[in-house]
């Protein structure tokens, strides 16, 4: 008798199509916690290092342009908000922005206090640490409340446009919601924090918002490739795409509305 062969193997299972979706259905992520950490880390690092600190670039016809040195990295807590409220919905991404207002209020908390410290005898640190960490009421309250409303204004622009295209032209949410997150977050941010204060002349203020607004924008638009990739890989490896129908878009409505 002669043996037969072993049927051929199955070629391996493709990541499934994902499923639209309601928003607030109940599952279970596998990359949720670790977007979010991303966002409140890079959120910290670029208000920590960057946030005080204005920079000067001299352009071909334009001259000296002053900017806002947080400006190259923070950026990047848009996008990866975009990618929040675009894989796992208004009301996830709602969660993670206030988490990330708890952590810049606790950074807040934690400067002043520490900064406030008796230093030790023979310490010559002091003065540099209160330079750098010891910010002003102003900037305490310019940052938290630029953040609040950029970051809010971001996620109900992208998640009503998406409603609006049924999931069309990506791209242009994550532009469009970026250009008036970040709008928003620098007008805030540069006069509540600076207005009237020495090196900080009127002209230059208004330089830096403007600056600031379309570079953050520019991030956006320069990501745009890499940020649609990560969140198609992302909607595959979920294996959903959420839409946020019936979704309460009050940043104070309660988990799960």
């Amino acid at each position: 008798m002669t043996a037969s062969a072993p049927p051929p193997a199955a070629p391996p299972a493709a990541l499934p199509h994902p499923a639209p979706a309601d928003a607030s259905a109940p599952r279970s992520f596998l990359y949720y916690d670790y977007v979010m950490a991303a966002f409140v880390a890079i959120l910290l690092l670029s208000n920590i290092i960057g946030a005080a600190k204005r920079s000067v670039v001299d352009l071909p016809v334009i001259g000296e342009w002053p900017f806002g040195a947080g400006v190259m990295f923070f950026p990047l807590s848009y996008v990866i908000g975009d990618m929040l409220t675009e894989v796992y919905g208004y009301a996830r991404a709602r969660r993670v922005i206030w988490t990330g207002f708890a952590a810049l209020a606790f950074m807040a908390f934690m400067a002043w206090v520490v900064v406030a410290l008796p230093p030790a005898p023979g310490w010559e640190g002091q003065a540099a640490y209160e330079q750098v960490f010891g910010n002003s009421w102003r900037i305490v309250i310019a940052s938290m409340l630029a953040f609040w409303v950029g970051e809010f204004a971001n996620s109900v622009v992208l998640a009503k446009l998406k409603l609006k295209d049924n999931g069309r032209r990506m791209g242009l949410r994550f532009v469009a919601s970026t250009f008036v997150g970040q709008g928003l977050d620098s007008l805030i941010f540069y006069p509540v924090a600076f207005y009237g204060l020495d090196g900080w002349p009127t002209d230059a203020l208004m330089q830096t918002v403007v600056s600031q607004w379309a570079i953050k924008t520019g991030w956006e638009i320069l990501l745009l490739p890499i940020t649609i990739a990560i969140v198609t890989w992302l909607k595959r490896r979920e294996g959903v795409d959420l839409f946020d129908r019936g979704t309460n878009f009050s940043p104070f409505a309660r988990a799960g509305e």
